[in-house]
């Protein structure tokens, strides 16, 4: 079961629990490391790392050492302390796919994806020590955590992915005009965001990043204000690739609706698909392109294709921290 919720992430339904599934997820995607070509990469380096010369010798773990033949030394709290601030977008256009499904159960939307990432990255974290924040914006910041390692304080940030988790029911059982519909102001939260997490933080950031083109520029600006003040950034680009990228769908007649704005037009795909992907491929070739040149960690992911899209950047990065 568990590798089945790694690869098809459609399989969370079955879990009412959110931190029993962050878990699952957690542990399998372990166990999916050590049967690759990242065999002996862990999650489990906060009481290690590898001895450098000049280390204090009485520091060295040498039961460690009898079993894998290599030097590491015991890692003090002070050096463990990651601070990292998970940041939901909640804005409308998040919910989608909104269709019900054939077997009667609602499809797994962009939101509730990036709600069971978030949820597995704070299990990592908790198994680190390290402390996590979170914050959640849509046309505004709707909430930011201070950022804290205990168990109360992981409880009360699954308890807020809890209802966002259920939130979308609450949103699609009201009829279609009296939603309750929230646009992306990504580039003013971020910048809110920005100033607000504790400097030299691990920022992880999921999004679809559907905001008004023609804002684009603002949305250079406040993810370069993110690493302006020091932070590490990784940009999670969440989306249903299939429909909101490729736009692949049948050629019929279709009412395409605006999520956030509600607006609806009624046309056949193939009459705007090709201006449609182009204008898509040009936003996030540029999205891209700014991520790169400001060393932010821009990853894409289909929410068809499992969690280890996500967990596996996230590690590396982490890793890579480390030193």
């Amino acid at each position: 079961m568990v590798n089945e919720i790694l690869t098809n992430p459609h399989q969370i339904h079955e879990f009412s629990n959110l931190e029993l599934l962050a878990q699952q997820v957690v542990e399998g995607f372990i166990i999916g490391l050590h049967k690759s070509p990242f065999h002996g990469f862990s999650v489990e380096f906060a009481e290690h790392r590898l001895y450098n010369p000049g280390d204090p010798i009485r520091n060295i773990d040498w039961k460690v050492y009898a079993r894998t033949d290599k030097m590491f030394v015991k890692k003090f709290e002070e050096e463990t302390n990651l601070r990292c601030c998970i940041v939901l977008d909640a804005s409308t256009s998040m919910y989608y796919p909104e269709i019900v499904g054939q077997n009667g159960t609602p499809p797994l939307n962009k939101l509730q994806f990036s709600v069971i990432c978030g949820s597995a990255i704070m299990n990592i974290l908790k198994k680190q020590r390290d402390a996590v924040s979170m914050a959640v914006f849509s046309d505004d910041v709707e909430f930011h955590s201070s950022a804290k390692s205990t168990t109360v304080h992981h409880h009360l940030l699954l308890n807020k992915m809890v209802e966002l988790n259920n939130k979308r029911d609450k949103v699609f059982s009201q009829r279609s005009n009296d939603r309750l519909r929230k646009v992306t102001a990504a580039a003013r939260c971020l910048h809110q965001i920005a100033e607000n997490v504790h400097r030299r933080s691990l920022v992880v950031i999921f999004s679809d990043m559907f905001e008004n083109v023609q804002e684009a520029d603002e949305i250079f600006s406040a993810l370069q204000h993110l690493k302006y003040n020091k932070h590490e950034v990784i940009l999670f680009h969440v989306t249903d690739q299939q429909h909101e990228l490729d736009f692949e769908f049948e050629n019929r007649p279709y009412v395409f609706v605006d999520l956030e704005s509600g607006e609806e037009i009624k046309l056949q795909p193939n009459q705007v698909k090709g201006f449609y992907k182009q204008r898509m491929e040009k936003f996030y070739a540029d999205l891209k392109l700014r991520c790169g040149q400001y060393l932010i960690d821009f990853v894409e992911v289909d929410i068809q294709h499992g969690f280890r899209q996500v967990l596996l950047p996230y590690l590396l990065k982490r890793n890579k921290m480390n030193g």
